[in-house]
């Protein structure tokens, strides 16, 4: 495989990395939210624990694009 096809592939994976770990941050932060909410306290506190996990996932999505992004412009 030569150079330049091996740099467009790590390029790909670089880029679909962004994606992934975006939603995925989310989604965990919501679940950690859902099920604090009803197996730890039994539904009492829904839906607040959800959504205050579901911000901690959308802040860990943001800040791994900002280290991913640092990371880009500085190769």
């Amino acid at each position: 495989m030569a150079k330049e096809e091996e740099g467009i592939f790590t390029e790909l994976a670089r880029y679909g990395q962004i994606g992934t770990t975006f939603a995925a941050s989310i989604f965990i932060g919501f679940a950690i939210g859902w099920w604090l909410d009803n197996k730890f306290f039994a539904g009492r506190t829904t839906p607040w624990f959800s959504f205050i996990f579901l911000g901690f996932g959308i802040a860990a999505g943001f800040k791994h694009l900002w280290d991913l992004s640092k990371k880009i412009s500085d190769d």
